[in-house]
């Protein structure tokens, strides 16, 4: 998301909850995709010259085949939803198209699109002066395990529903502690709605985001997730990882402060367990940038 307005009350990242003592995460299937995820690195880390095999480094086979990839991205085009105030939308111009004089066939467009708009990663200092730009995000914040937390029933009986602590403590009733270093996942069912602008963000006036209305994380439910267990990012199937009637964006002040960054406009959560799959988030590394357009996809067990 994008806003216009100055942002004020932004919070230090010293006024930050005291309990932030890491949890030791629960073993679970995601040990099994740590260890090949780690196996395909030290698959790339030979010594020049050396091949896996005479490397000091043990590695495990990299084997996709046992795995399903999900894509949680929109695609980018005419219909692409960005926050309301920026109405440029996306552009996608033919720079050449068709036979050459070489006898070849050529293709290449430029393309041009605001940071925030389709499935896009806020960085840190979209929300937080000084915090870490598109640039400086580090991967263990980009590539985690997934937690996903469904609130697809209570959204469909209010569009501005907020995460609540109980909804986490539930989940975590059900599944355990969620696991410190987790990319947690709200599933609101929001997706489905894409792209009706109407349907999707409450209303379609250009220019204004005086109106809009969709669920999102609530402000304490924000603060247990990043301060206590420990999450390294937000993501959600909507326009923000704050509801469609924030005036504060607090949310958005919560995990920039403490370095999380958000991931929003995500879609196909619905294919997703509420444990075990792995979320693979890489966006447009634009140096200084305060987000940017992101492929994200999700790994998990074919079953």
């Amino acid at each position: 998301m994008n806003v216009l307005e100055s942002e004020t009350s932004m919070i230090s990242p010293m006024q930050t909850d005291p309990h932030l003592a890491p949890r030791t995460p629960r073993v679970s299937r995601t040990v099994f995709w740590i260890a090949v995820l780690s196996g395909a690195l030290a698959f790339g880390c030979a010594p020049a010259g050396e091949t896996p095999a005479a490397s000091t480094t043990q590695s495990l086979p990299l084997d996709l085949s046992g795995l399903e990839v999900v894509d949680l991205s929109h695609s980018y085009g005419g219909q692409t939803l960005y926050w309301p105030t920026d109405t440029q939308g996306f552009r996608h111009d033919e720079l050449a198209f068709g036979p050459t004089d070489g006898g070849y066939f050529y293709s290449a467009y430029s393309f041009c699109t605001a940071e925030h708009g389709g499935t896009h990663l806020d960085a840190p200092i979209h929300f937080f002066e000084g915090g870490l730009t598109m640039e400086e995000i580090p991967f263990d914040s980009l590539l985690a395990p997934a937690v996903v937390i469904d609130v697809t029933s209570q959204s469909a009986g209010n569009a501005d529903y907020l995460l609540q602590v109980d909804d986490i403590e539930d989940w975590e009733t059900q599944h355990g502690t969620i696991p410190t270093g987790s990319a947690i996942l709200l599933r609101t069912g929001w997706s489905r709605k894409w792209p009706d602008a109407r349907q999707y963000l409450g209303d379609d006036t250009p220019g204004d985001a005086s109106n809009l209305h969709f669920p999102s994380y609530g402000e304490e439910a924000a603060r247990l997730l990043v301060y206590d267990r420990g999450a390294k990012l937000l993501g959600v199937d909507t326009a923000s990882i704050d509801y469609g009637p924030s005036e504060d964006f607090i949310v958005h002040q919560v995990a920039a402060a403490a370095g999380v960054p958000g991931l929003e406009n995500l879609t196909a959560l619905e294919r997703l367990p509420e444990t075990g799959a792995w979320l693979i988030a890489l966006p447009m590394k634009i140096e200084s940038g305060s987000g940017g357009p992101a492929r994200a996809v999700a790994l998990l067990p074919r079953s």
